[in-house]
Order: C-alpha cells, then sequence, then structure tokens
C-alpha cells in the first residue's frame, strides 16, 4: 500500500521509531537509562518502561545489567544485516571496483571476515600479463591477509582472543606474523590509519593493499583490496597512487550502505 500522509500515524509505532532516533543521532552515547529517555522524548517515565520492555522481548532492545541502562540489541544488527543482502553487496560494489582498476591497472578484490578467516568474494582482474592467482573463493587465514587485518582492527581485545587464544598462527612466508601480542600491537596501528598492507605475508611476491567498507554503524561489513606482483606493488605506488582510490571508492560504497562519518 503507498504511503499517505493523511493518515494517522500509530502513536505507540511513532515512539519506537522516536526512541530509535535517539540511539541513532547520538554520537558519542551508547546507552541511555529510561528518566533520560523520559526526558528526551516527552513520554512519562512508565510509558518509556513498557515501550523498553516490548522491544527488549523481541531482541531489539537490551539493558546492561551492571549500568542498568539500556542499549541497541542484536534484532537491529539482523535487521540492518537483512537490509545489506536485500541491497546486494556485491551487485553494489561491482561498478565501483571496475572504476578502481581503471584508475590503478591492479586487481580489485572485495571480502568479507568470519571469525578468523577472509573470504574473497568478488575480484575484477586488471589487464596485466603478469597477474596473480585469483583468490575468490578461498578461505584464507585473516591477520596474514590485507583485507583480514583492516577488518580486524575494528575487534576488541577480547574478540581477538577470542579467535586466537590458543591457536597456532601459522608461518606462510618470512613476513607472516606468528606471534598473537605482536599481531595486536599491528593491529591497533592498522585502526589509527585505517588501512591494512599485506606485505607478502600469506603468499611470497605478492603484496595488497586494503580498506574497509563500513554500514550504517561504522562498522566494515567487508573490505576492498588492491592485489598485485610486489615488483609493481611498491610503497609509492600503493601509498601514493591506490590508497587514496581506494579510500574514494570505499567511501562512496559506505555511503550507499547508510555510512555517514
Amino acid at each position: 500500500m503507498p504511503y499517505k500522509t493523511n493518515v494517522k500515524p500509530v502513536q505507540s509505532v511513532q515512539h519506537a521509531l522516536e526512541l530509535f532516533e535517539v540511539f541513532r543521532t547520538s554520537e558519542k552515547k551508547e546507552e541511555f537509562g529510561v528518566t533520560e529517555l523520559s526526558k528526551t522524548l516527552g513520554l512519562h517515565k512508565n510509558n518509556v518502561f513498557r515501550l523498553l520492555a516490548t522491544l527488549e522481548s523481541r531482541g531489539y532492545i537490551e539493558q546492561n545489567l551492571n549500568t542498568e541502562n539500556y542499549r541497541l540489541g542484536i534484532g537491529i544488527f539482523n535487521l540492518g544485516q537483512k537490509f545489506i543482502n536485500k541491497l546486494g553487496i556485491l551487485k553494489l560494489s561491482k561498478p565501483f571496483m571496475e572504476k578502481i582498476v581503471e584508475k590503478i591497472n591492479e586487481s580489485v578484490y572485495i571480502g568479507i571476515l568470519r571469525e578468523g578467516s577472509v573470504i574473497y568474494l568478488d575480484i575484477v582482474e586488471a589487464p596485466q600479463t603478469v597477474r596473480i592467482v585469483s583468490r575468490v573463493g578461498r578461505d584464507v587465514p585473516a591477520y596474514c591477509t590485507a583485507i583480514g587485518k583492516v577488518q580486524l582492527a575494528y575487534a576488541s581485545e577480547e574478540e581477538i582472543n577470542k579467535i586466537y587464544m590458543g591457536a597456532r598462527l601459522r608461518k606462510y612466508t618470512e613476513n607472516t606474523i606468528t606471534s598473537l601480542p605482536v599481531l595486536k600491537s599491528h593491529l591497533r596501528k592498522i585502526g589509527e590509519v585505517d588501512y591494512a598492507i599485506d606485505n607478502e605475508e600469506f603468499e611470497e611476491e605478492v603484496r595488497c593493499i586494503a580498506v574497509p567498507v563500513k554500514d550504517y554503524l561504522g562498522v566494515p561489513v567487508s573490505a576492498l583490496s588492491a592485489s598485485g606482483p610486489a615488483s609493481r606493488m611498491t610503497d609509492k605506488k600503493m601509498y601514493d597512487e591506490i590508497l587514496p582510490v581506494l579510500r574514494k571508492y570505499a567511501k562512496e560504497i559506505s555511503k550507499r550502505l547508510g555510512y555517514q562519518g
């Protein structure tokens, strides 16, 4: 049914949407108490409490048991992911990947992080006579790939420990990071600059540079990387020519996923 401006809105639904807007528009706070929400929304505390309880029962709001404040729940995340899936990250990204390849003349990947692994979803290959073997469809360790590291950089230390504590970081090349403390330090540096380099860490003679693609919460849902033979992927080329282009188009894709940063 098309939207009609003369239809009277359902008040309870309107209040719920206004509550979600409080969380969406807050730049610093992630949690709110009942009293604070009551004042912000102009509603009685009992009404706010019932509203929160209803949304909490469906997973759209959750309570922090330590602070007794409320925050967005996993239901909101799942809804956002459903939207992204419907939108089609591959279909959305493909034209931008093609533009990147036109500008940098190196192959471009898009990949996602699944716990400790990277899944390469698609590639646009550059028309070079010397190419690297495609990783599309492969399940590759995240800690030694640019696409993996730039997404791991957004994980908490607890999440990193959960993935790697007690696990052996396999040495693929002389440049592979095999120490968890070193990896954590490396990821912190990546988080500061918001890009990652694979300096022949998974495959010898292959270098990559990657930037994150973010959703409306500012969380990476995938990453773009440019890859090529180490002989072509010099520091100057990666930093001066490739990185600005990757960032530009990753930002364009992120905007279409609702990212406002």
